[in-house]
């Protein structure tokens, strides 16, 4: 079975362990062409508990022979292939074998595959089913190298797998249409790439006749892009009862009609003729005509007609463009680009495909952004154009991929603009300062930001500044409601603490507060936005503050997510987290509202950072887990870094190793490979913190020593410092306090800025880790005064327990005991467990243990015994997820789910998922809490 799709293994391998666990019964569907036959054919290659049988059509005997057996000799798995094409008496008689086997707890497994483009047959609609998927893209490269026997250019490598739309026998299909000139991009492809011809090879005899109700759903899903179709517009089309029949191969829900398989529908058609396919579209504009805005019906209209049409494409293109249509970005993308599709003219052609890119961009489909920003190409393109082209491909590398490669598009993107454009060339400068400081690379930030006639300098000052990645403007060269090209994320923990100008320097702040009351202009934003960066940059705080105070409250008087990503951003740099995270949940309603699936995952890593930096370090956990999934459904993989990497540093508090190194490593993989120097410090970081909660100083240092001492290994300019003082905590614990003592004075200046509300408290803790003992006592209670000025139970509580480690060691054992019991509430009220449990022990070494916690009190019981993580995986499993199921929640992989699952089941002494569910509910139902 070599070459066997890496996801489906892991499919067959979870529902094999489940057959084993409990026994059971499982109907295994899929659309034409998913791999039924293979992937039943592998589950008998790698079962390994017993024997296995295949039971042919009709033989209803050997099926009770095979169970009989299993309920004598042992373990037996039975495969039965294509059941639905059994007749009813052998369906039945099948239907009442599966249940018995589920009935009595059987120790045979049983695996039935019917067809998913039909309803389930009704003898078999109470069973389990489990419908396979398309292959993941991975998978997909994988069977077009086995299948091409040669070199695939990764250009079409890429097309094809976006053709077949993961479907293994279309994919296959496709690859042996090529030839060896084709598929290594030598020769060009034919178009269309998946005609009637390919898809009704995969589908077979299946295809129904052309033109009627399966017509006309197919239709408005081909207009639309979408899955479905708005019933009540589709039977107004065809003029059908709205209550009446429907063919097997459709199906209804929510308002909606949908094929059963969406391979069907695209073979229903691409086979129809086309004079039925134009008439199916003429019913169906008539019928929107009545109750859509003009995006729908003119959409229609344009499919209904061959050809190029200048005029429909000139009004298709207006209502696309229209910022008061409620057409969603991917019905406009799919309009737009239905538009150039009509237009002879070059020039015009390119800009429609540029407003089509931005549109596919704000749906969350960067690659299709790409794709469409290579057709907006030409020779007779005006420079205009090409600019908007850069500025948006700079904006789509900004968020998936090499940040260096996106300062060049954006620089490139400014020097097209500047002469046409200033206010989109403005947005450019700063997509490459943005670049430059994802990169790590300060000076170059400051010359983005610089003005033309003013060299940058970056002073000494700089260093203890911490700037984030800034948003800056929003609305697209081609539309009003394009995307927020350069709205990225604050990178790094902390926002700005050299940004906090009102902690800083309180006349500027009083200030800045007074001149907003003045709110500018949409278009003066942009400008604001880059003189309060460069001014930070600079330290200049009092020129920084007015600037970046008036773009928070522009943001926050209004409903367009651009803005509020904006005043999000802003706001960090200013240290005001309670206005940060109220522009990064209205950015997030607002982005969810409009349908710009694009910046959600980059409102969810505001919010993020901003609970980070509240030392809400759990809600920091959820936004970044939620945060993580959409940038992964949207493709942007340096988004997703960053929630990578809040997650170590989340997990490094409640003192979840492995989930540490997972994150810490993917936020590398991606770090790496992009140039993201902030992600990666942030990661390094994170698995240093944790090595300090269990318990390992002298690791922690060797981490953290390259990244916070000078030399050419230090960390990103911005990130840092945060590391400091976690670096003197382990320098010290490890019995080498010298070598911290240069970076506590570079600390001391951080603080010194008024940025960051703990550094003060945490520059007394270092100074008192380093002191003299005569003086650290002293450090040591100042510390905790300055931590009562900043609202961080975590950090209070690491201070608590230093100081109670030094009073132990100095066998003042009672004043030890109360900081060391106030250390471990703290930590426990965060969660932070491992921390805990070094307080515990610290009390134990003075003599105390920690009192005793009733069981009802704590949410005991068995499931106390459990980290945090498999609670969680334990509460899931319980609730009847699977482990891929589990491990898309938690935003996690399958192995680490199994990893935790083993664990589950040899703490608590449990076999079985049944024993795990049985438990879970006896504690819920005693009191125990998850």
């Amino acid at each position: 079975m070599t070459g066997y799709p890496t996801a489906r293994q892991r499919l067959t391998a979870e529902l094999l362990d489940a057959l084993r666990t409990d026994g059971g019964v499982r109907v295994v569907t899929g659309e034409p062409g998913c791999g039924r036959t293979t992937f039943l054919d592998h589950a008998a290659h790698l079962f390994r508990a017993g024997p296995v049988r295949h039971v042919r059509a009709g033989r209803v005997r050997e099926l009770d022979d095979a169970l009989r057996t299993a309920a004598v000799a042992g373990p037996l798995l039975v495969c039965v292939d294509d059941a639905h094409l059994w007749d009813a008496p052998s369906r039945a008689a099948l239907a009442r074998a599966a249940a018995r086997v589920r009935r009595t707890g059987s120790r045979a497994g049983l695996l039935l595959t019917v067809a998913g483009h039909r309803p389930v047959d009704p003898e078999f609609a109470d069973l389990p089913v489990l419908r396979l998927g398309p292959l993941t893209p991975g998978d997909a490269a994988l069977l077009i190298r086995e299948a091409a026997d040669g070199a695939v250019a990764p250009g079409v490598r890429d097309e094809l797998i976006t053709a077949a739309e993961g479907n293994p026998a279309l994919l296959l299909t496709l690859v042996r249409r090529l030839s060896p000139a084709q598929l290594s991009g030598r020769r060009a492809l034919p178009r269309p790439l998946v005609d009637g011809e390919a898809l009704a090879g995969v589908v077979g005899d299946r295809l129904p006749g052309p033109g009627g109700l399966l017509l006309t759903v197919a239709a408005a899903a081909q207009a639309t892009g979408e899955e479905d179709a708005d019933a009540d517009l589709v039977l107004r089309a065809c003029d059908e009862a709205a209550d009446g029949p429907l063919p097997e191969l459709l199906a209804r829900g929510e308002g909606r009609l949908r094929f059963r398989s969406a391979l069907m529908a695209r073979a229903v058609y691409a086979t129809a003729p086309p004079g039925h396919r134009r008439a199916a579209h003429r019913v169906l504009a008539e019928a929107a005509t009545e109750t859509h805005d003009a995006v729908l019906p003119l959409l229609h209209r344009s499919w209904a007609v061959a050809g190029p049409t200048p005029g429909l494409a000139a009004a298709l293109t207006s209502a696309a463009t229209d910022p008061a249509a409620a057409a969603p970005p991917a019905l406009r993308r799919r309009a737009l680009v239905r538009a150039a599709e009509l237009t002879p003219d070059e020039a015009e052609r390119a800009r429609r495909h540029l407003a089509a890119a931005e549109q596919a961009l704000l749906a969350g489909h960067a690659a299709d952004a790409l794709c469409l920003l290579d057709r907006a190409r030409g020779r007779s393109v005006p420079a205009s154009v090409r600019g908007g082209a850069e500025l948006l491909r700079g904006a789509v590398l900004l968020a998936d991929g090499p940040v260096e490669d996106a300062r060049e598009s954006f620089l490139l993107a400014a020097g097209l603009l500047a002469p046409t454009s200033p206010h989109a060339a403005a947005r450019a400068t700063l997509g490459a300062a943005d670049a430059s400081w994802s990169a790590g690379d300060p000076a170059s930030c400051l010359s983005a930001l610089a003005p033309a006639h003013t060299p940058p300098t970056l002073p000494l000052a700089t260093a203890c500044v911490r700037v984030p990645r800034t948003p800056a403007s929003a609305d697209g060269p081609a539309l009003r409601r394009g995307p927020s090209y350069l709205a990225q994320s604050p990178g790094g923990v902390g926002g700005t603490p050299a940004a906090r100008a009102g902690a800083a320097a309180p006349h500027a702040a009083r200030t800045a507060r007074t001149a907003a009351a003045a709110t500018p202009p949409a278009g003066d934003l942009a400008r604001d936005h880059r003189d309060g960066m460069r001014a930070v940059l600079l330290a200049r705080f009092d020129l920084a503050a007015a600037p970046l105070r008036r773009v928070v409250e522009h943001g926050l008087h209004g409903s367009d997510p651009d803005p509020l990503l904006r005043s999000a951003a802003a706001a960090l740099m200013l240290g005001d987290v309670p206005s940060a995270r109220r522009a990064g949940a209205r950015a997030l309603a607002a982005a969810r509202t409009s349908g710009s699936a694009a910046l959600e995952p980059r409102a969810l890593e505001y919010l993020a950072y901003a609970e980070l930096r509240a030392g809400r370090h759990q809600l920091a956990r959820t936004h970044a887990e939620e945060g993580l999934r959409t940038a992964e459904r949207t493709g942007q993989r340096n988004t997703a870094a960053h929630h990578h990497a809040v997650l170590a540093l989340a997990a490094s508090i409640e003192g979840e190793a492995d989930l540490v190194a997972e994150h810490a490593e993917a936020a590398l993989r991606t770090a790496r490979r992009h140039g993201l120097a902030q992600a990666s410090t942030l990661a390094h970081w994170a698995a240093a913190r944790a090595d300090l909660g269990g318990g390992r100083p002298r690791e922690a240092a060797q981490r953290l020593g390259p990244l916070v001492r000078p030399g050419a290994r230090r960390g990103h300019f911005a990130v840092w410092m945060l590391a400091v003082p976690c670096f003197v905590e382990a320098a010290a614990s490890a019995g080498r306090p010298q070598y911290a003592a240069a970076v506590v004075e570079d600390f001391a200046l951080w603080a010194a800025c008024g940025a960051d509300p703990q550094a003060p408290a945490q520059l007394l803790r270092c100074r008192a880790l380093l002191a003299a003992p005569d003086a650290a006592d002293e450090l040591y209670l100042r510390a905790l005064d300055q931590h009562d000025d900043a609202a961080d139970d975590f950090e209070r509580a690491r201070t608590g327990l230093l100081y109670g480690k030094w009073l132990r060691r100095r066998r003042r054992l009672r004043e030890a005991r109360t900081r060391l019991e106030e250390a471990r509430m703290g930590f426990e009220h965060c969660g932070a467990r491992l921390w805990a449990q070094q307080a515990a022990a610290e009390l134990r070494a003075g003599g105390a243990a920690p009192p005793a916690v009733p069981a009802t009190a704590s949410g005991a019981g068995e499931l106390a015994r459990l980290t945090p993580q498999q609670l969680r995986i334990a509460r899931y499993v319980a609730e009847g997820a699977t482990n891929r199921e589990v491990a898309l929640s938690l935003s996690v992989s399958t192995r680490t789910v199994d990893y935790h699952l083993r664990n589950v089941f040899a703490t608590l002494g449990l076999r079985s998922r049944v024993e795990l569910v049985r438990l879970v509910e006896q504690e819920e139902k005693t009191g125990a809490r998850l």
